[in-house]
C-alpha cells in the first residue's frame, strides 16, 4: 500500500463557489480541508450541497466554508493557521478558478485591468506565499487566446515558474463525458524541488497523463442532429451518438418533477409563450432563448442575467436540477429550496463540471505518485 492509499492529500480550495471542482478532487481521493468563498448565498449553497452529497457517500464530515473573507484580505499566515493548526504538511495542494468574466470572449474583455481579472494575479501571489506542493488553476480560454492577455499572464507567471514546473491546456468538458460544450483552460504547477527530474522541467507535459479519452473530439466526431420544429414528443436518437453526451439524460419528466430535489425550480417565462414556440429544438445559435436539442450536448452552461436555456420539447426553461446534471452533478447534491433561484443558476454556471475536475485530479494524482510525493 502506498502512502496515497494510507492518507488523502490535503487541498486548499479558493473561490470555492458551490464546490463542484472540490467534488471532482474528493472523488479522485484528495481531501478538501480548507475552503474560501466571499458570496453569502454561495456559502449557504456550498455548505448545504456538499454536506448532502458527502452524507450520501457515507462521509459524515459536514461541509463548511472555513474563511468567508475576500481573498484580497486574507494573509498567508492566517490561511496556514486555519488549514494546518498542527503544522504545514510535507505535501498539500491549492485549487481554484478565479472569477473570469474579464477574460471571457463573450464578456467585457477588461482582462487584468478588470476587478475580477486582478483576482487571478492575487491567486498567483497566494501560490508564492503559501508554496503548496502543487496547484491547479482553471479559467476561461480567453485568458490564453488573446495575445495581450497571454503576454501579461506570462509576465505574471515568471515568478511562479522560478519555483514551479507549469503546464497548461484547454480542455472541453464534452470530451470527458459531460453533455456540454464547455472549453476551459487548466494550469497545473508542481514545485521544482519536489520533482524527481527538475532539470527536465521545460519538457514536462502533465496533460499527457490524462485518461478518459473515450469521448475525444466528440464535437467533430459525430453527426449531431440539426435543429427541428419545436413540439415533437418523440424523435429517434442517432444510433452512433452516446446517450451520455446528450442532454436527454439530464431532463426530468413531469411525473418526477416534484419527487427529485430542485427539479421544480426554474424561472418563469415573462414573455409571450406563443412567440417561443417558433424557436426550434436545437436552435442554440441565438443571443438569447437558446433551445436545447434532446439528442445533442448543451452549449456552455453560463447563466448570467438569468439567461437559462430552454427545454427541448416543453415551453419552459430548464430547472436547477437539470442544469446541475448538465454540469455532471449527482442528484444527492441538494440545494435549499428557500434560497434564490437566480443565485443557484449563477453558482451552477460558475462551476467546473465534476467529471472534468475528477479527470484532472486523477491525472495529478498519477504525477504525484510517480514523483513519490
Amino acid at each position: 500500500m502506498n502512502k496515497h492509499q494510507e492518507h488523502k492529500i490535503p487541498i486548499l480550495s479558493f473561490y470555492s463557489g458551490g464546490g463542484l471542482m472540490d467534488m471532482g478532487f474528493e472523488k479522485a481521493g484528495f481531501e478538501i480541508i480548507w475552503t474560501n468563498e466571499f458570496d453569502e448565498d454561495f456559502i449557504k449553497l456550498h455548505e448545504a450541497g456538499i454536506t448532502s452529497w458527502r452524507k450520501a457517500r457515507g462521509n459524515g464530515v459536514k461541509a463548511e466554508i472555513f474563511n468567508k473573507k475576500s481573498i484580497t484580505e486574507i494573509k498567508a499566515i492566517d490561511i496556514i493557521n486555519e488549514a494546518f493548526p498542527n503544522g504545514k504538511p510535507e505535501c498539500f495542494g491549492i485549487i481554484g478558478g478565479p472569477p473570469c468574466q474579464d477574460f471571457s470572449m463573450n464578456g467585457n474583455l477588461k482582462g487584468f485591468d478588470g476587478d475580477r481579472g486582478k483576482l487571478t494575479e492575487v491567486f498567483l501571489d497566494k501560490i508564492l506565499s503559501l508554496m503548496p506542493t502543487f496547484f491547479v488553476m482553471e479559467n476561461v480560454t480567453g485568458l490564453v487566446k488573446r495575445k495581450q492577455t497571454l503576454d501579461y499572464l506570462n509576465e505574471l507567471l515568471k515568478n511562479v515558474r522560478s519555483k514551479y514546473c507549469i503546464d497548461y491546456k484547454m480542455l472541453n468538458a464534452l470530451d470527458f463525458g459531460v453533455p456540454q460544450f464547455r472549453e476551459r483552460v487548466f494550469f497545473i504547477g508542481i514545485r521544482k524541488d519536489k520533482l524527481n527530474d527538475e532539470i527536465g522541467c521545460r519538457s514536462k507535459k502533465w496533460f499527457e497523463y490524462l485518461e478518459n479519452r473515450n469521448y475525444q473530439d466528440s464535437a467533430k466526431n459525430y453527426d449531431w442532429p440539426k435543429a427541428i420544429k419545436f413540439g415533437h414528443k418523440k424523435i429517434n436518437k442517432p444510433q452512433d451518438i452516446p446517450i451520455e453526451l446528450c442532454v436527454y439524460n439530464c431532463l426530468i419528466g413531469k411525473e418526477d418533477i416534484n419527487k427529485i430535489p430542485n427539479a421544480n425550480e426554474h424561472f418563469k417565462l415573462y414573455v409571450d409563450k406563443k412567440k417561443l414556440i417558433n424557436i426550434k429544438e436545437g436552435e442554440t445559435n441565438r443571443p438569447s432563448f437558446k433551445r436545447l436539442h434532446r439528442y445533442k450536448y448543451s452549449p456552455t452552461a453560463c447563466y448570467g442575467n438569468n439567461e437559462v436555456h430552454l427545454h427541448p420539447w416543453e415551453n419552459r426553461r430548464i430547472s436547477v436540477r437539470e442544469a446541475l446534471r448538465i454540469q455532471g452533478v449527482e442528484d444527492n447534491y441538494i440545494l435549499p429550496a428557500e434560497l434564490s433561484v437566480s443565485k443557484k443558476f449563477k453558482m451552477i454556471g460558475n462551476g467546473v463540471p465534476v467529471p472534468l475536475a475528477e479527470a484532472v485530479a486523477k491525472m495529478l494524482k498519477k504525477i504525484l505518485i510517480e514523483n513519490k510525493l
